[in-house]
């Protein structure tokens, strides 16, 4: 085997914690080595200290043979290493051409800047990579799957012989992601070495060739992708094997009362017109491909965003909500998409975060709080959510993501929201998470909260839902129900309309 990275004996340790102990991590020149494990595993920080951001407390890296010592990221730069970061890195006003040689401009004669030498540069790369990227537009024009191609040549346009691929498909469609893979599979093919992190096990299966396995910041493991399953690594990765992380879905009371009943919803003049109920003690997923109309639904209903036609009762009752306030006020709450910006004030508390929209329920006087209640109420309702925390004053940045999720869960609850709608609820999270996530879920339809569900995960619809409704083209196609729920049903109403699936007439 060619190796061209060896992580040796690498252990890291912050204030109060070992983040890293002795970990090992081998990669061979055009591998695509996955690197999986539960958040807080210790994934982000061993990557840190691979592109110099973090100095490791011992342990060595060695590239092609030579131990290196990085001060910097620029260190790490200049010894092959690229990172594609989940959060992208680029400045939205500048072109594609401007962001890949920011700060590192080519010049020419007098000192000039040599703008057609730059672009010539900018077009072999992403010929390279077989992507059409328009040079001239401003990077906030592209799409987000462009844009993330732009960060990969801004890597390969650094030479960079190792490349780091974080979350690269958390915010792509299918069809993008396959066409990331394609791209990674020609990488591969000119001898890149990718360390690839993801939380979708199915595209390790589709794209890897072997597998570094974290727990708690130590090494289990590295097995080949084809001599694995899904069952091993979840067994790796969380220290058990999780045969069904779905929990059993209880048939639904013949008596369930409708709690929500959108009689006609139309977003725009001339759109479709949709309509369906939402039960006590249900979940409904919203099904679809991205961009069919799930989302804007859910916020057309809480008046997030105007809808030219929207007749809805909650409770039977006529209800005009014309706005996410109104919404609340009728006991409907979100949980967005983006927890970190739209859901959480991630600099905020636990304790802030839980009770931003509840003090109402703690004034003990005109303009006073009753701190002591309000920390009993918060102490409570983490522990009914599960919050994983030192404290409750515990600041809601440094949670994992299915913690923050589990933070706005708890603070719709202690609002006493009802009805809850989970956009995407287990983006970002880990296998373990998830399956805390989706416990909880249960634990709140049996306790008669009504949720409905939008997911881009198949799975997780066919695991979780009750019914789904199935959009397509800002239509709902169809809403299946009980043993018409699998994932072929789904697929074939999402992308070529109903054949011959159950309407919902309620």
């Amino acid at each position: 085997m060619d190796t061209i990275l060896r992580l040796e004996h690498i252990s890291k340790g912050f204030p109060g914690v070992k983040a890293l102990q002795d970990i090992h991590l081998e990669i061979a020149r055009g591998e695509i080595h996955a690197l999986l494990g539960e958040n807080g595993a210790g994934k982000s920080t061993l990557m840190k200290i691979l592109c110099g951001i973090y100095a490791p407390d011992e342990g060595t890296i060695v590239i092609d043979g030579e131990t290196r010592r990085f001060a910097n990221y620029h260190d790490a730069v200049s010894a092959g290493v690229g990172i594609v970061f989940q959060e992208f890195s680029l400045i939205p006003y500048l072109n594609a051409v401007e962001n890949m040689f920011l700060g590192r401009e080519r010049r020419g004669r007098f000192g000039m800047l040599d703008r057609t030498a730059m672009r010539r540069a900018a077009t072999d790369i992403f010929a390279r990579l077989g992507v059409a990227i328009d040079l001239a537009v401003p990077i906030r024009e592209l799409s987000v799957a462009q844009q993330q191609f732009v960060e990969i040549g801004k890597a390969l346009s650094l030479d960079a012989r190792i490349l780091i691929l974080d979350e690269p498909t958390a915010t792509l469609t299918p069809a993008e992601a396959e066409h990331l893979f394609a791209i990674m599979r020609e990488l591969k093919q000119q001898g890149v070495a990718m360390i690839f992190i993801s939380h979708h096990l199915e595209e390790i299966f589709e794209v890897c060739d072997r597998i570094t396995v974290l727990r708690d910041g130590h090494y289990v493991g590295m097995a080949d992708v084809a001599s694995t399953d899904v069952g091993r690594l979840v067994e790796m990765m969380v220290g058990r094997r999780i045969e069904s992380s779905f929990p059993p879905k209880p048939p639904l009371r013949a008596d369930a009362k409708p709690v929500l009943e959108v009689d006609a919803l139309q977003l725009h003049k001339d759109g479709p017109v949709n309509h369906f109920v939402l039960r006590e003690g249900e979940i409904l997923g919203f099904a679809g491909l991205v961009g069919s109309g799930r989302t804007e639904t859910a916020l057309a209903v809480i008046g997030a965003d105007a809808a030219h036609v929207k007749e809805i009762r909650i409770r039977g009752a006529a209800a005009k909500l014309s706005d996410p306030a109104d919404a609340l006020r009728a006991g409907v709450g979100i949980l967005p998409e983006n927890r970190k910006t739209e859901g959480l004030i991630t600099d905020f508390s636990i304790k802030q975060n839980i009770s931003i929209n509840n003090f109402g329920k703690y004034r003990a006087a005109r303009f006073f709080i009753d701190r002591r209640s309000e920390a009993r109420a918060t102490t409570d309702i983490m522990k009914r959510v599960g919050v994983k925390a030192p404290t409750m004053n515990t600041e809601v940045g440094t949670l994992s993501g299915g913690n923050q999720q589990k933070v706005v869960i708890a603070r719709w609850l202690n609002h006493h929201a009802n009805i809850l709608i989970f956009d995407e609820p287990t983006r970002g999270i880990d296998v373990g998470a998830k399956a805390e996530i989706y416990l909880l879920m249960r634990e709140l339809t049996a306790r008669g909260y009504s949720i409905i569900m939008i997911s881009s995960e198949l799975p997780e619809i066919v695991g979780m839902c009750d019914r789904v409704a199935v959009f397509r083209q800002g239509r709902i196609e169809a809403t299946l129900e009980g043993d018409a729920i699998d994932a072929n049903a789904v697929m074939t109403c999402a992308t070529a309309g109903n054949q011959g699936a159950h309407h919902e007439h309620a």
